[in-house]
């Protein structure tokens, strides 16, 4: 098992360029699935939650071929299983979104339940009640979820909550419904604005991705279509971040600026400058910052993806801090890790106070999961002396060459075997 060694006390200085968003990814893949044609998706990022999907796909009886390092082939045309019992499966959160893309083509899907980072109670209960809705009976048995319908039909559907994966999951079921279906109180993030874009550059019928109401007229079929997928919100946050932290100049390219929109506010509102292009920001900083109160909320809120960095660089700011986690219950586990760094948070439920402190010490730590992965990286960055960080097949999974661009800002950071 590899593990990434970082000597802190490096200023991060320079460009660095986002890849293609892997929330975006790991649903517009499956969505290819549903067309009876060739699709080629571009900016893929070349991490290991694309590559499972891209197995998956393989083994159902799709044919992946990679055009380029971010450009992959996705040929869909054969008959192809509807059973996806595989291990790459387990391994990922997104791989639920197969359930909606094999139900639309198929009208049946049997998918083993997901896997992913462990940070709370992660029920699929609205996806079902999507499906339900939609006329599917659905089986839950032995960790298999199992959905079949002899048609489905559009109808009016209410989210309990704005569930990105719900939201993502019932839009690619009813896109192949008979009928219109209208779906109120979705999730808006961008990636949800990706997938529907993409279906429709497949021939798909859907309008209002991006507001509270989607509206999807079925279609009996969709064709390959070539899409290039959006940049990372949350890796772009990342090094944005990680400038701030080590009181760095970087330059963070190939980004939609209006996207960081809630992380820009608060780093300005902490004495961060930013310089805003059309396709860039460029995070200027000097340490210490000032301490900010945060709230994570669904987009254009601040996301949850980004709540555990930000901890970690409001360890390092002037005064005391209070984080509100409002979407997973408990995605404070990575706070006994940076602990062992020298920080001072004290988590209460949903909420976590954050004294700062003057100085991180290096230290053995572990990635808990993908984010908290990103966030001890940040903190092994700022900190005196070196950091071992284990646990990096977490941050494989959605960070993208991760010491590479990290080395190519100035960072002492490597990859060792383990």
């Amino acid at each position: 098992m590899d593990k990434l060694l970082v000597k802190g006390g490096k200023r991060l200085v320079g460009e660095v360029t986002i890849s293609g968003a892997k929330n975006a990814a790991v649903a517009v893949l499956p969505a290819a699935v549903m067309a009876s044609g060739v699709s080629v998706l571009e900016n893929l990022p070349c991490i290991e939650d694309v590559g499972c999907l891209c197995q998956t796909i393989e083994k159902l009886g799709g044919k992946c071929r990679n055009l380029d390092k971010h450009t992959i082939e996705i040929d869909c045309s054969g008959e192809m299983d509807y059973c996806a019992m595989f291990e790459e499966v387990q391994k990922m959160r997104a791989s639920y979104y197969l359930l909606g893309a094999l139900l639309a083509r198929y009208k049946k899907a049997e998918v083993a339940m997901p896997g992913g980072c462990d940070f709370g109670q992660r029920p699929i209960d609205l996806h079902l009640k999507g499906f339900r809705a939609l006329g599917a009976t659905v089986v839950e048995e032995d960790g298999i979820v199992k959905v079949y319908a002899d048609k489905l039909v559009g109808t009016s559907i209410y989210m309990d909550q704005a569930s990105v994966g719900a939201t993502i999951n019932i839009m690619l079921a009813a896109t192949m419904a008979e009928g219109t279906t209208t779906i109120e109180n979705v999730a808006k993030e961008p990636h949800v604005v990706d997938t529907a874009n993409f279906l429709n550059m497949m021939g798909a019928n859907i309008k209002g991705a991006g507001t509270d109401v989607i509206r999807i007229k079925g279609v009996e079929s969709l064709r390959g279509a070539r899409y290039t997928i959006i940049p990372d919100q949350i890796e772009a946050g990342t090094y944005m971040i990680a400038a701030a932290i080590t009181g760095g100049d970087v330059l963070v390219k190939n980004i939609i600026p209006k996207h960081m929109d809630s992380l820009t506010a608060k780093l300005m509102e902490m004495g961060v400058n930013i310089e805003e292009s059309d396709d860039s920001l460029r995070v200027m900083a000097k340490c210490p910052l000032r301490a900010v109160n945060v709230k994570t909320m669904g987009y254009p809120g601040f996301p949850t993806d980004l709540q555990p960095q930000m901890a970690t660089l409001l360890s390092l700011c002037k005064g005391s801090s209070v984080i509100t986690e409002n979407v997973w219950e408990n995605r404070y586990q990575y706070v006994e890790e940076l602990k062992k760094l020298g920080t001072r948070i004290q988590v209460e439920g949903r909420m976590a106070t954050v004294e700062g402190v003057s100085r991180f010490i290096g230290a053995a730590v572990s990635a808990t999961d993908l984010r908290a992965g990103a966030a001890m990286i940040l903190a092994a960055l700022a900190a005196k002396g070196e950091t071992v960080i284990d646990g990096v097949k977490y941050i494989d999974r959605g960070y993208e060459d991760v010491e590479q661009k990290f080395g190519d800002l100035g960072a002492d950071i490597k990859r060792v075997d383990a």
